[in-house]
């Protein structure tokens, strides 16, 4: 039923216009599809993103967003060069090895970092 639907990431930020300026001055979100005082839509290339203010904002302990790029390295780098600090988890074995703020595996590489609030993003190339 929904395999055939689009979808969009839905991120609770504790300070909406503050949230906007990471969004859109770090991460180069600026094609809005809907601007309120209760929410902004991004569109992020063929999918969409909602950032709205929320009393929950942060809590989500698990990754709330993925983007696929092209060049992780590169991505990486760019948002580094923005002030982006990155994130080491503990993973098993299997699932790679850190090489510098990326994990790789044989078919896939992955990288997380936290926007203002604390909501786990992530970086995905194959």
């Amino acid at each position: 039923m929904l395999g055939d639907s689009n979808v969009a990431a839905t991120i609770a930020v504790k300070d909406l216009p503050a949230a906007r300026k990471f969004y859109e001055d770090v991460l180069g979100l600026h094609d809005t599809v809907m601007e309120a005082d209760y929410a902004v839509v991004y569109k992020s290339g063929d999918s969409m993103i909602q950032v709205y203010p929320s009393q929950y904002a942060g809590t989500n302990q698990a990754t709330a967003a993925t983007w696929e790029v092209p060049d992780i390295d590169a991505a990486v780098e760019d948002l580094k060069s923005k002030g982006v600090t990155f994130e080491h988890f503990e993973m098993p074995a299997e699932a790679g090895t850190w090489d510098g703020d990326v994990l790789t595996s044989d078919s896939e590489k992955a990288a997380w970092f936290k926007d203002p609030d604390g909501n786990t993003l992530c970086l995905h190339s194959r």
